[in-house]
């Protein structure tokens, strides 16, 4: 059950503040493509981030459990978005948060989770198969090292999958009215598109669910083809794996679409100047997905994706002109001739 509260009520703490987030229509990309394109703006959960639902669906089940005691540590490998909800949440209950981060993200939020009273470790980059130095194997020693903590394990914890089917896609179709004809959403851990794919497919078998990929990640040529095999790379943050994970798995996914570094730049810079909205690179790519697909869809088809964070945490990246420029990424374009 949503923990939030409805119109007109309050919210019982940080908690009970998650999730309830407006469903927003694109006005200028819908008309432009003669399809409805619907964002859930989950940039307004209170830690900024659709991670806040996960955050909060794991420690509950942690809590239920039995599993965390008060005063309690929660342990976490993350990308940042993850870590910063894990907090948040951690603080209002009254647990120590230890976040570790792999060396290539944001600054941001680095410097969020520090201010957040985060003991935030920050480890080398290094690829899954390397168990000494990836973030995720780092995080989970951590865990085992401190007495009574409990590692969160994003990746694997379908605590985070379920907070998704019980909140996000109910909270979709109901504001969609049950009108959709697809979902289309990036994978990270796997925990948002199972849950909403879950949740859409019970209420109507009819609705696709279609993965949108960076290049780098597997999963695209897993879906498409069957195969793990990644191709190319991604300056994408926090999207794209090269593995299959227990949210992730049995998912149920329809297609795959994969998207390039300049389209999903050129579409947050679009989205900043025609929509007013200011996003972070997976909400960029999660919309340019979702247009694609509209196209192969009949015209007036109502397409719904995830709008996952907000652009300010990536402000020294996808909006700094020097970074825009190293990575040959600069928008150009000023209309949308870049889908």
């Amino acid at each position: 059950m949503n923990a939030n509260a409805s119109a007109g009520q309050s919210a019982r703490g940080f908690a009970g503040a998650i999730g309830a987030t407006p469903l927003i229509e694109l006005p200028k990309l819908s008309a432009a493509l003669g399809r409805t394109i619907l964002g859930k703006a989950e940039f307004l959960n209170p830690g900024g981030s659709v991670k806040d639902r996960a955050a909060r669906g794991i420690i509950d089940d942690f809590e239920r459990r039995g599993l965390l005691q008060a005063g309690g540590t929660v342990v976490e490998g993350t990308a940042g978005n993850t870590g910063i909800g894990l907090t948040l949440v951690g603080n209002a209950r009254g647990y120590r948060t230890v976040i570790v981060m792999p060396d290539d993200q944001a600054a941001e939020k680095y410097a969020l989770l520090r201010t957040y009273g985060a003991d935030l470790r920050v480890v080398e980059a290094a690829p899954f198969t390397n168990e000494d130095k990836n973030y995720y194997h780092v995080a989970r020693r951590v865990a085992a090292s401190i007495p009574g903590a409990v590692w969160a394990n994003q990746f694997e914890n379908t605590a985070n999958r379920d907070a998704h089917e019980q909140t996000t896609g109910p909270e979709i179709f109901a504001q969609a009215e049950g009108r959709l004809q697809a979902f289309v959403a990036a994978a990270g851990t796997g925990g948002t598109i199972a849950g909403v794919g879950r949740a859409l497919r019970a209420r109507d078998p009819h609705i696709a669910i279609v993965l949108a990929e960076p290049y780098g990640s597997a999963l695209f040529n897993y879906v498409k083809f069957g195969r793990l095999e990644a191709e190319g790379d991604s300056n994408a943050e926090g999207i794209g794996i090269k593995r299959i994970t227990a949210n992730f798995r049995d998912a149920p996914i329809d297609d795959a679409l994969r998207v390039d570094d300049r389209t999903f730049v050129e579409m947050a810079h679009w989205l900043l100047r025609e929509e007013g909205l200011f996003v972070g690179g997976s909400a960029a790519l999660n919309v340019a997905a979702a247009a694609r697909y509209a196209r192969t869809l009949p015209a007036g088809s109502r397409v719904a994706t995830i709008l996952c964070d907000g652009g300010d945490r990536y402000r020294s990246r996808l909006y700094d002109a020097a970074w825009l420029a190293e990575n040959d990424v600069e928008p150009t374009a000023v209309d949308l001739a870049f889908l």
